[in-house]
């Protein structure tokens, strides 16, 4: 049976032009390439929310919030 391999790069495997690529990106500005249309905003405000799905998404937030050090969920 072979070890699984760590895949995520830590930070001393990286080079400087990697980091640099990293960081500019973190600083760039992310936003949609355009504005919904009129008929996508219409049917965006026409959809029906289910219940069940919003609880669980607020409970996602709670707990995302709350969670102490990484990978603790």
């Amino acid at each position: 049976m072979s070890e699984a391999r760590d895949t995520d790069p830590d930070s001393a495997s990286l080079d400087e032009a990697t980091r640099q690529v990293d960081e500019d990106d973190a600083r760039a500005e992310h936003r949609a390439d355009r504005m919904p249309t009129p008929d996508e905003e219409r049917r965006a405000d026409e959809l029906e929310l289910d219940p069940d799905v919003a609880e669980a998404y607020e409970d996602a937030i709670e707990r995302g919030a709350n969670v102490k050090g990484e990978g603790r969920i």
